[in-house]
């Protein structure tokens, strides 16, 4: 059961990247060392939505990539934490400087090295496809695999509880 009690305390969206935004595979072009990878447009979609709420979004990624730098720009990020290897204080730096409490953020993770913030934030998601441990720690798995929409359903759920979900998609029947 989803406390809605929770959901109305959430602020802000947290979300790792690779394995949550993507499907968590990597490659590379032949002689470049850049990144290639692949972003969910309805996720996106999802994120700008709760941005137009008044949430705020971003990302707290282990890994540093370009393709994580464009994909914040494109969609204006709120916040854009890359290369931190420990998410635990990653997570705190970034509530210390929204100014806002870890238990106002909705974090959204795959792996173990989600486990910290997932513990310490209000609403904690796993993607479809994380690891089983996860599930010690989420209010909520997703049934969409990450990089296939989970980051869309994570919103969704967190907007209707909040009961801005309406108010946000009136446009698009305007």
């Amino acid at each position: 059961m989803i406390s809605s009690e929770a959901l109305s305390k959430i602020r802000a969206i947290v979300l790792d990247v690779d394995g949550v935004l993507t499907d968590g595979r990597i490659g590379y072009g032949s002689g470049s060392d850049i990144e290639i990878k692949y972003f969910h447009v309805r996720d996106g979609h999802g994120l700008k939505l709760a941005q137009r709420a008044g949430l705020k979004v971003g990302i707290l990624s282990g890994r540093k990539s370009v393709s994580n730098e464009i994909r914040a720009r494109e969609l204006g990020f709120d916040f854009c934490y890359q290369g931190v290897l420990n998410k635990k204080e990653g997570f705190l730096q970034l509530a210390r400087e929204l100014d806002i409490l870890p238990e106002e953020c909705m974090y959204i993770g795959d792996d173990l090295v989600d486990l910290p913030p997932m513990r310490m934030a209000g609403f904690a998601v796993a993607v479809a496809d994380g690891i089983p441990e996860l599930d010690q720690v989420a209010d909520y798995r997703t049934h969409l695999k990450g990089g296939r929409g989970a980051v869309r359903e994570a919103v969704e759920i967190l907007l209707k509880g909040q009961d801005r979900w309406d108010s946000v998609i009136q446009r698009y029947y305007s």
